[in-house]
């Protein structure tokens, strides 16, 4: 019987860290371009007490076997990179990302990470930067005399300056894409970095080979459903509650034992 404790407390434990993502994901609601977590389950090793298809007599296999569980226990937890919805800004330097791909971000140690937070800001030297002031790849500087900035659904950037003369181009904004985007590492400031379960990343122009469009003065908002995750949440309470009471049933029938023998 002790066997049966373990074994409920396995699933205490999975649904403890179930509740955790659960609860990052709903801490994160309003996180612009988060992308929600899922934990994935995996049940533990059987104990082969007979094996299936074992031979019963000299003309008859066994249909079936009896194997007995070990538990269960959190696998992974996979990012869903579903399109968020979009919150109109009306901010000239507010981008989103309409289909797959990310913005590419150079961190102060010089590599590359990977963002869907298109919430960007003007430098003191007037480069386009993140909210912690890392800057796009590639760089974009828009010129003090600039009345306006224009981003291209193609990627593509200008700006009318004040003394008039027309648009003027002055970059290009280009998106990264994943074979797996769920194989990315979060590294939190709504950051991500490659790593071989991603694949390395495809620079790609916006609108071409399969990458999204930008829609400028707009934000990607978090694709976390609350109403969803009030579900689990209440699912997971309940499988929790039905563990504890499976440790109190084992506990009870060792306590009669003891009674009784």
């Amino acid at each position: 019987m002790d066997a049966s404790l373990w074994v409920a407390k396995t699933g205490l434990d999975a649904q403890q860290t179930r509740m955790n993502v659960i609860s990052n994901n709903l801490a994160n609601v309003s996180t612009t371009g988060f992308k929600r977590d899922r934990a994935v389950f995996e049940d533990l090793l059987y104990q082969n007490v007979k094996q299936p298809g074992g031979q019963t007599t000299n003309n008859t296999l066994s249909p079936t076997g009896l194997m007995l569980g070990t538990g269960v226990k959190i696998n992974a937890t996979e990012k869903l990179h579903l399109q968020g919805n979009l919150i109109n800004t009306q901010s000239p330097l507010d981008l989103a990302v309409m289909g797959n791909g990310m913005f590419q971000i150079q961190m102060p140690d010089g590599t590359t990470s990977y963002t869907r937070d298109g919430n960007f800001k003007i430098s003191n030297t007037g480069q386009v930067v993140t909210a912690l002031g890392f800057p796009v790849l590639p760089a974009i500087t828009i010129p003090n005399n600039a009345a306006s900035v224009t981003f291209g659904r193609d990627g593509a950037v200008s700006v009318e300056l004040v003394a008039g003369g027309g648009a003027q181009n002055i970059g290009q904004v280009q998106i990264a894409r994943f074979v797996n985007p769920s194989g990315l590492k979060p590294i939190g400031n709504n950051l991500y970095e490659a790593s071989q379960a991603s694949g390395a990343a495809q620079v790609l122009q916006p609108g071409l080979n399969g990458a999204g469009t930008l829609n400028q003065g707009s934000l990607e908002a978090s694709n976390v459903n609350v109403v969803e995750e009030m579900v689990n949440m209440i699912e997971t309470q309940r499988a929790y509650e039905m563990n504890s009471k499976s440790i109190s049933a084992v506990d009870g029938m060792l306590k009669f034992l003891n009674q009784n023998i």
